[in-house]
């Protein structure tokens, strides 16, 4: 199973806006299976607010993510929690 992959854009108040890409292994092999990609934000010491959960394949998950780095400011994190 692949790892997931984190990106983080830090916000003012403190907390930051996240976006998790994990493999979803259930339907088969890495190319043929799919991406849930989460969408949240977090502001410690809260619990973290999951905003949406989308499906995608490998390939509409990493246009995404190149997107959200371009565009959206996110950058790759270590996992928050």
């Amino acid at each position: 199973m692949l790892k997931p992959l984190w990106l983080v854009r830090p916000r003012p108040d403190g907390g930051c806006d996240y976006v998790s890409f994990q493999f979803d292994g259930v339907s088969g092999s890495a190319l043929t299976g799919c991406v849930e990609m989460r969408e949240g934000s977090h502001l410690p010491p809260q619990m973290p607010l999951l905003k949406r959960r989308h499906r995608l394949d490998p390939d509409e998950a990493e246009r995404c993510r190149v997107r959200l780095e371009q565009e959206g400011g996110f950058r790759f994190s270590d996992p928050l929690f």
